[in-house]
């Protein structure tokens, strides 16, 4: 039997197979190919100190806190993935935003105060400047803390590659401006960049659409909300194949969208 169209996937294990099993179920055949790869830091040495809330804009960052803080320890989590895996770490008092770091943001103007306490944000390598900036704006004291690190991917895989080169993949995944990008670049290296012209790029938000421009995309399609249910819906079935219903929610690709 003919192999089902593919779908490159780019977000970072462990959420990369969850993702592949959601584009399976819809019919398609998923080409893992995840542009970071997430590593746990060692905590930093005032990571208990005290705090009146912690932030966690990436499941990642949720992760990589396991059994490190006071689980009574109120939560504001960017979504409400990034909120199951704050319970699967342990954290009892955890209350969800609307998906990315700006209205992360909004709910700590909402729920808390300046004068209780400085705020606990755990960010990867390189992420979360923006958004602590906001909340300082807004009179917050902010210790910013990178607990993990999401590193570009060496290349492609070769299933990937493969696929690539015999015009099999037909969409690609993106579930953040960083994934976007080193994705492109890992394609420009291998010598594949045109054959994008053959797929379409379904991004998260049209700000990660705007990072995908500078590529020979058949098409580029948006989410208007970074809901990740309506990404999976925004690829749909695949040509001529039953699907199974229900998407589990992709993490923020361990990254903060910001």
């Amino acid at each position: 039997m003919r192999e089902p169209p593919a779908v490159l996937i780019t977000r970072p294990e462990p959420g990369c197979a969850e993702t592949a099993a959601a584009v399976a179920a819809l019919g398609w055949r998923p080409l893992l190919a995840p542009a970071l790869v997430l590593q746990p830091l060692p905590p930093a040495p005032d990571l208990g100190c005290p705090a009146q809330a912690l932030l966690l804009p990436s499941r990642a960052a949720a992760r990589a806190l396991a059994g490190r803080l006071d689980p009574a320890l109120p939560v504001l989590a960017v979504g409400s993935g990034t909120a199951a895996e704050a319970r699967a770490a342990g954290f009892t008092d955890i209350t969800p935003a609307e998906g990315e770091a700006a209205t992360l943001a909004v709910l700590a103007r909402a729920r808390l105060d300046p004068g209780r306490g400085p705020l606990l944000l755990a960010v990867g390598q390189g992420y979360g400047a923006a958004l602590a900036a906001a909340l300082r704006g807004h009179g917050f004291a902010v210790r910013r803390r990178v607990v993990y690190a999401a590193r570009p991917a060496a290349a492609l895989p070769e299933s990937a590659r493969t696929a690539l080169r015999q015009g099999s993949a037909r969409a690609a995944l993106f579930l953040s401006p960083r994934s976007a990008s080193i994705t492109q670049a890992l394609l420009r290296r291998s010598g594949l960049a045109e054959t994008v012209r053959g797929m379409a790029a379904f991004a998260l938000s049209p700000r990660i659409a705007r990072t995908l421009a500078d590529m020979p995309w058949q098409a580029i399609h948006a989410t208007a909300m970074p809901d990740p249910s309506a990404l999976l819906a925004l690829l749909g079935p695949a040509p001529g194949r039953a699907t199974e219903t229900g998407y589990p929610e992709p993490e923020n690709e361990g990254q903060e969208r910001e």
